[in-house]
């Protein structure tokens, strides 16, 4: 098609309308975790955890298989918004480094992104693509889902790969 006025106007209000459902889930989440830490339940989550007597280990393994379920089933910016507040005071508390997590972190959304059913990367490539079932193109992320779990197990077996660059630009590496 062309770029005319009205195509124009229609991308703009289609713009315009999900930045703003974007944000009302970035307000209502920033509102809920306000709520949380005022009523005292991230620390009381964070001694519960840490009260179960897992590992370190064992419980960042738990973590992890949590967010590759939790990905399965919802959207990316819903679920880092909703757990951050509560899984990033967990992990700190556990010992490891908060930018350490950060990187994790961003694989597993990643990883979520490409994990069926609600894997929006999916969606955008079926979309664009001419014709085929969304069962093949399921099929052809399990590769990538699969390299990104392993980067996850890298990271958590040598956390240096991920932290030796802000180190040396903090000056301490």
């Amino acid at each position: 098609g062309q770029l005319t006025v009205p195509v124009l106007l229609r991308a703009f209000e289609g713009t315009v309308r999900t930045t703003c459902m974007v944000m009302l889930i970035v307000i209502a989440a920033f509102f809920l975790n306000f709520v949380m830490v005022s009523i005292g339940l991230v620390k009381a989550i964070t001694d519960f955890v840490l009260a179960l007597g897992l590992s370190p280990l064992g419980m960042l393994v738990a973590i992890v298989v949590f967010y590759l379920i939790l990905g399965c089933f919802m959207e990316t910016l819903s679920m880092m918004i909703a757990t951050t507040p509560v899984v990033v005071p967990v992990v700190v508390a556990l010992g490891y480094s908060p930018v350490w997590w950060g990187i994790v972190f961003v694989i597993l959304m990643e990883a979520a992104l490409i994990t069926p059913p609600v894997g929006l990367n999916l969606y955008v490539v079926q979309a664009v693509r001419r014709g085929g079932a969304f069962y093949d193109l399921c099929i052809g992320a399990l590769p990538f889902a699969a390299m990104m779990i392993v980067m996850i197990a890298i990271l958590i077996a040598f956390p240096q790969l991920a932290l030796w660059l802000p180190a040396l630009l903090k000056g301490t590496g």
